[in-house]
């Protein structure tokens, strides 16, 4: 949208790690165009024609997940085998956590995004639990991470959650403690709205 140069600028000056989304491919001219639908497709051609050629060559360079980051947590984008897969329920959960079940990184929690829907799924012995996102009157929920138990976290979106809650949606890891703070917080959304609907975006 309208913040996309200031966006990329901040990841490319604050981010220890980044991975791509299908947008940043998308945008950086790498294709898969096809599969987006009509509101999608309007925001990333207006978003690949106000990208400056050094924006655009930094989402082009940008690595597909999985990637592991200092042993402590793994990055993927959809799912771990597809950067454009959906995990939304603990069906889905499954099919990533038999696909973990032989790596080497089976034991890392998995932080993916893709469906701007935050929670998390959790697999301790044969059980698979799906972790619900804090509700409309909740700041945070905390994960405390259990020894010998598989995690799939969705810290959701910062812009556009998908979840039915407006405010913007992350993680916070503490790997000392091996705890996960799902967390929301409130912003300006109708000044947000007005950027978009000025510089025609739908």
């Amino acid at each position: 949208g309208p913040d996309s140069a200031y966006t990329i600028d901040w990841a490319r000056t604050q981010s220890a790690a980044v991975i791509r989304g299908n947008h940043d491919r998308i945008c950086a001219g790498l294709g898969g165009m096809d599969a987006f639908t009509p509101l999608a497709l309007a925001s990333a051609q207006w978003t690949m024609e106000h990208l400056s050629p050094t924006d655009r060559n930094y989402l082009r360079e940008l690595p597909r997940g999985p990637m592991p980051v200092d042993d402590t947590l793994v990055l993927v984008h959809g799912a771990p085998y597809d950067e454009d897969e959906y995990v939304t329920n603990p069906m889905e959960a499954a099919e990533v956590f038999g696909h973990l079940a032989g790596t080497e990184n089976v034991e890392l929690p998995h932080f993916f995004g893709h469906t701007h829907q935050q929670g998390a799924f959790v697999r301790n012995g044969g059980r698979i639990r799906q972790i619900a996102r804090p509700r409309a009157n909740e700041a945070e929920t905390r994960i405390l991470l259990e020894p010998g138990a598989a995690y799939l976290i969705n810290p959701g979106a910062v812009g556009q959650p998908r979840d039915g809650d407006p405010r913007a949606a992350y993680a916070i890891f503490d790997t000392v403690e091996r705890e996960v703070a799902l967390r929301r917080v409130s912003y300006d959304l109708t000044a947000t709205q007005q950027k978009n609907e000025a510089a025609g975006l739908p």
